[in-house]
């Protein structure tokens, strides 16, 4: 619930030893010291304008109208701009009654497996606050990028390969002309930030400083 920004947690008669032992993570202790317990379910929704049920389906047979989680997810993000907001979530192992539903406006599944629709509690939980509260348009924003290399960056790393070349060899004199042309082309295509400029022009360092340690009278 701290994770996606959620901290008020209600509990109807939860099991009061496991309830009182649980220990929070990190950054998270608010959430179960403010937890407030109720008696009934009708209590703990009184003040909600929607109320919405979670369930896996299993062979039982629904009441009320069942939404995908990404749908219902839009929805009770919506909802939550104007009223209270309750998503409900069953016990680990037998999930809400038709008792609880009865309470809700509709339901919600996340879309698992027909062979394995079950999830861990905690886990169900988490997945259903990410889908409320994430936004597709800024999953669609381009990353941040770093500064790119300027025309004077790529120059200084096509001096510096040409050289390194130039020595071991690559380079010969007949074709130095065209050899030239095609590393200033190839550095250019590279798409290069100005950090990566200075990578290379290390690792193009330690080279040339090899190759003249090995060659100091410029022997190939």
């Amino acid at each position: 619930m701290s994770n996606f920004g959620f901290g008020e947690l209600r509990l109807v008669n939860p099991y009061e030893v496991a309830f009182r032992e649980a220990r929070s993570a990190v950054k998270a202790q608010h959430v179960l010291t403010n937890a407030r317990e109720f008696r009934t379910l009708a209590e703990a929704v009184a003040d909600c304008g929607l109320v919405v049920g979670t369930t896996s389906i299993g062979n039982r047979a629904l009441e009320h109208p069942l939404r995908r989680l990404e749908v219902g997810g839009r929805l009770v993000a919506k909802k939550l701009a104007e009223t209270p907001v309750a998503l409900l979530f069953g016990s680990e192992k037998f999930g809400l009654s038709n008792e609880d539903m009865s309470h809700c406006n509709w339901l919600v599944r996340i879309p698992t497996r027909e062979e394995h629709g079950s999830m861990n509690l905690g886990q169900a939980v988490a997945v259903s606050l990410y889908e409320i509260i994430r936004s597709p348009a800024a999953a669609k924003k381009n990353p941040e990028l770093r500064q790119p290399a300027d025309a004077a960056d790529l120059e200084r790393l096509t001096e510096m390969l040409e050289e390194v070349l130039e020595r071991s060899g690559y380079v010969h004199a007949r074709v130095e002309g065209s050899t030239q042309m095609k590393i200033r082309r190839l550095v250019r295509r590279m798409d290069l930030r100005a950090h990566d400029v200075e990578v290379w022009l290390g690792m193009l360092r330690q080279i040339r400083w090899k190759l003249l340690s090995c060659y100091p009278d410029g022997e190939k």
